[in-house]
């Protein structure tokens, strides 16, 4: 798929996203939305999945750590056809397939339960040596919060990783500098992110995390990388792309009307136009 084609899709996924949650007027809108671009080049152009056989023994793996973004995985795999796209509609209802955080258990294509913030990174190293084991030619991905970096079993994971030398995980920083609380360097000051990661003696990149040219050449580096696990981290906008929540802290999850709904999804729509 060209540039132009995966820009497209982001941003008919982050209608997706919008549609999805705006269905029950309240959701985790802001962390979905900062992490499209990334999805979108990870299942379009990066990973070896099968969405007519999501448990491939030997397919790549993805561990959204932020499970509460699962909105956005949701689409990205309704969207490339691990299930079909009306699932999207019962998002966090009764009986759900697609409930609040993700479940390995009931959603065709996730890798991973996840949610519990900290602990997905842990998963992954153990995810990526256990590939290793089999002898799995495959990678391992992980897509990591800023809030939850200020917690140290995050540490601890990538201490391990570095050590295994698990140089086919490729994790992400979702670097939109807000968690549920606040700011993080009023929270939990995280600068300078990329030395502490460095520090930990893993590969490190920094780039626009809404630039999905930078992310897959930053993918391709980091799987050049021998030795050592990468980090790379994502400078995003919590909210990017629905006006009613870009750049604001309430967005973690955030109650909005169908006016604000259909107003972001229309304003998507005449940015897609210019595609056509």
């Amino acid at each position: 798929m060209d540039l132009e084609q995966l820009e497209k899709s982001a941003l008919k996924i982050r209608k997706m996203i919008i549609k999805a949650i705006g269905n029950i007027g309240i959701g985790h809108i802001g962390g979905s939305l900062s992490i499209v671009e990334v999805l979108t080049a990870l299942y379009y152009e990066c990973m070896n999945v099968d969405p007519e056989n999501p448990r491939l023994a030997d397919r790549d793996r993805l561990v959204l750590s932020k499970g509460h973004a699962g909105p956005a995985l949701y689409a990205v795999l309704a969207e490339r056809g691990f299930f079909p796209a009306e699932m999207l509609e019962s998002l966090n209802q009764g009986g759900t397939k697609l409930p609040s955080h993700c479940d390995r258990r009931l959603t065709p294509g996730i890798d991973m339960s996840t949610g519990s913030l900290g602990q997905g990174l842990s998963a992954a190293v153990g995810i990526a040596l256990g590939c290793r084991m089999n002898d799995y030619d495959n990678y391992t991905y992980a897509v990591i919060g800023d809030g939850e970096s200020e917690e140290g079993q995050i540490w601890e994971a990538a201490m391990a990783a570095a050590h295994y030398s698990l140089d086919r995980l490729i994790a992400f920083t979702d670097y939109n500098k807000m968690n549920i609380d606040g700011y993080t360097r009023d929270i939990m000051n995280l600068d300078d992110l990329g030395a502490k990661w460095s520090a930990f003696n893993w590969h490190v990149q920094r780039i626009d995390g809404h630039n999905i040219e930078l992310i897959v050449e930053a993918v391709e580096r980091a799987k050049k990388t021998v030795g050592r696990p990468s980090m790379i981290i994502l400078d995003t906008i919590k909210g990017k792309g629905a006006l009613f929540a870009e750049g604001k802290l309430a967005s973690h999850n955030m109650a909005f009307s169908p006016e604000d709904r259909d107003a972001a999804i229309a304003t998507l729509t005449e940015q897609e136009k210019s595609y056509v």
